[in-house]
């Protein structure tokens, strides 16, 4: 194992996980799995590149594949969250199978945390925000439900896509992607009855 890719990858890691992840998210559990996947997934290709050059890179992705099923199998995780765990172990890989000069890889894993740190973002499409919401009433004309939902949300624009609708019970669910033209605390009250599930701040 190069030892100067290694250090590089530590450094790497460190400001994606603690710097952009912890600050941005903060979720605990993530931020161990997301360094130990990385240091797990470089460890390893590091000695597959030892044993064979040709092998270790077909095992390499094959490694990488599995690893990402296991993991997104096993939890629930947000689409952000998706993103920095690719990431994590993509500059894992980089690092381990020693794809050239250490400022070559260097470069490489500096590609996902710079963009990562452009996209997630408060001030990447700051006004676009997403919901799940549960309605205690069916509304089948698409227009009327459009209306509806920028009503209840104070938005300027709605786009929604029915999950399910039940006429029995009287309720449907929705997810609803939205642009709202004021800041968050200064909406408008929500009218009649409703709840939200998995509401996800899209502001990246």
């Amino acid at each position: 194992m190069d030892w100067m890719h290694l250090a590089v990858d530590l450094v790497f890691i460190t400001v994606l996980v603690l710097g952009l992840y912890r600050t941005r998210h903060g979720r605990k559990d993530l931020v161990i799995a997301l360094i130990g996947a990385n240091v797990g997934v470089m460890v390893v290709a590091a000695v597959l590149q030892d044993i064979s050059a040709t092998a270790s890179l077909g095992v390499g992705l094959g490694l990488f594949g599995v690893l990402s099923i296991i993991r997104l199998r096993s939890t629930e995780l947000e689409q952000y969250d998706v993103a920095y765990y690719f990431s994590s172990l993509a500059m894992g890989l980089v690092a381990g199978l020693d794809v050239g000069r250490w400022w070559m890889s260097a470069l490489l894993m500096a590609l996902p945390i710079v963009a990562l740190a452009v996209v997630d973002s408060n001030r990447f499409m700051p006004t676009t925000r997403r919901q799940r919401i549960v309605l205690d009433r069916v509304i089948t004309n698409e227009d009327g439900l459009h209306d509806f939902l920028a009503e209840l949300l104070g938005a300027k624009s709605v786009r929604a896509s029915v999950l399910s609708t039940d006429l029995i019970q009287d309720k449907m669910v929705v997810d609803v992607v939205y642009k709202v033209g004021a800041a968050p605390g200064e909406l408008p009250a929500p009218v009649g009855h409703y709840s939200t599930q998995d509401s996800q701040d899209m502001s990246r």
